[in-house]
């Protein structure tokens, strides 16, 4: 049987139409799972990096929250055991005093007065220790109970500046950014053999912004970028959302700029 040519045209045509479709639809579906595998890819690898924030940030959190209890019983120490020696040996010195003659009592008086500056100077410091005392005075207060030490020891002069209308900071961030102020200043006393200190606020609408300025020996930037007392405040900054900058030359001291944003803002009446 003769089968005509246009027949099987046709029947070809319609061959490679099915074709087509069939491999459309083979590569439709391909670029559907792709795209799906793609967005589940993706999907999974977000989820893992919040995981991982997560676990980071509760890591930093709980270090964090260990440092703050030690420093808290090195302050109790500092305070009750500490302190209260000290109250005892002026007592006893008060006492030695009245069995000298002149002479005797001026050298006993210079004694009792530096035991009695130290005795001071312990309570100041058990103050900057202890986060609950922090909490309740406020960070301005405390950062100047420390440059007051600070004067008072002659380690440096110092200058403190606050501008703008006072907003009340969110107390656990307020903790966490006066640990990065402190360690700056530890730096400063330990390392800088700076003559000035000058420490500024400024409340803005938005945000706080903080500057801390030493005239100290200053650093090449490049030199201590894993330096863990820098590190240690750029993750403190990280937890409170705040950015953190250092800007030192060598010969020219170290400023630091800490801009914290509100989170939780009330005006101070």
């Amino acid at each position: 049987m003769h089968i005509p040519s246009e027949t099987i045209s046709k029947e070809q045509i319609l061959l490679i139409v099915y074709f087509i479709l069939i491999i459309l639809f083979f590569v439709i579906f391909g670029i559907i799972f792709f795209v799906a595998f793609q967005r589940r890819k993706n999907k999974l690898l977000l989820e893992k990096f919040r995981a991982q924030q997560r676990f980071d940030e509760e890591l930093q959190n709980s270090k964090l929250e260990i440092q703050e209890q030690t420093l808290k019983n090195v302050s109790w120490e500092l305070h009750d055991n500490i302190g209260q020696l000290l109250s005892t040996a002026i007592m006893q010195i008060n006492i030695a005093s009245t069995t000298l003659d002149t002479k005797g009592q001026d050298t006993i008086k210079d004694i009792k007065t530096l035991v009695g500056d130290s005795l001071q100077e312990i309570r100041s410091l058990s103050k900057t220790l202890n986060h609950e005392v922090i909490e309740n005075i406020g960070i301005e207060k405390s950062i100047q109970v420390e440059l007051d030490r600070f004067k008072k020891l002659n380690f440096l002069n110092t200058e403190f500046v606050v501008t703008g209308d006072e907003l009340q900071i969110n107390p656990k961030d307020e903790i966490i950014i006066y640990r990065i102020i402190q360690e700056f200043f530890s730096n400063t006393i330990k390392h800088a053999e700076a003559m000035n200190l000058t420490v500024k606020l400024d409340y803005n609408a938005n945000d706080l912004m903080i500057t801390i300025q030493d005239d100290g020996v200053g650093y090449d930037m490049e030199a201590v970028q894993a330096n863990s007392g820098l590190l240690n405040m750029k993750s403190r900054a990280a937890l409170v959302d705040a950015s953190l900058r250092f800007e030192s030359k060598i010969g020219q001291g170290v400023l630091l700029t800490l801009k914290y944003p509100y989170r939780e803002k009330t005006k101070i009446k």
